[in-house]
C-alpha cells in the first residue's frame, strides 16, 4: 500500500460564487460544478439531509484541486469562525507563485488583507500569508532563483 498524491483540498464556504470568482481570478482553472445530493453523500460524510453545490477548481499545472462546497442543508449554525495562523486544525493553503509582490499587489486591490509582510526565508523563499474570501488562509511562496 502507498499514497500517490493528495487529490483535493475541500473548502466549505458560505458565498459559492464569491470564493469561485476569487480564485479564478487568483489563477484557477474551472473544472467543473454541480449539485450533490442523496444517500450516497450523506453515508460519506456522516450527515443528513444534505444538498450542497460543488465547485472544482485546477491548477494550471493539473497537479492539484481545489474543491469549494456550499451547504445549502444541513447549514452550519455557527457560521464563518476567523481563524488565526496558530489555531489549531487546518489552517491554510500554500500555493507557489511567481512575482510575490504582483500577486500581492492584485489581490490588496480587491481587498485581501496581508497578514504581516513578505519575507525572505533563508534566500531560498519569499513567503507571507494572506487572508481570502470567508478567512481562507493563504500561505504564497514564490522560490528565490
Amino acid at each position: 500500500m502507498r499514497i500517490s498524491r493528495i487529490d483535493h483540498v475541500g473548502v466549505i464556504v458560505n458565498d459559492l460564487s464569491a470564493a469561485k470568482e476569487f480564485f479564478l481570478d487568483f489563477g484557477l482553472e474551472m473544472l467543473g460544478e454541480g449539485e450533490v445530493e442523496g444517500e450516497w453523500v450523506e453515508r460519506i460524510i456522516g450527515l443528513n439531509g444534505v444538498r450542497e453545490t460543488v465547485v472544482m477548481l485546477g491548477m494550471p499545472d493539473g497537479q492539484a484541486t481545489l474543491e469549494l462546497v456550499k451547504f445549502h442543508t444541513p447549514e452550519d449554525e455557527k457560521g464563518i469562525q476567523q481563524s488565526f495562523a496558530n489555531t489549531l486544525g487546518i489552517r491554510h493553503i500554500a500555493f507557489a507563485v511567481e512575482d510575490i509582490e504582483g500577486v500581492v499587489a492584485k489581490l490588496k486591490k480587491k481587498g485581501t488583507e496581508l497578514f504581516g509582510e513578505i519575507q525572505n526565508y533563508e534566500d531560498t523563499y519569499k513567503l507571507c500569508y494572506i487572508r481570502g474570501p470567508e478567512g481562507i488562509i493563504l500561505e504564497l511562496a514564490e522560490k528565490i532563483r
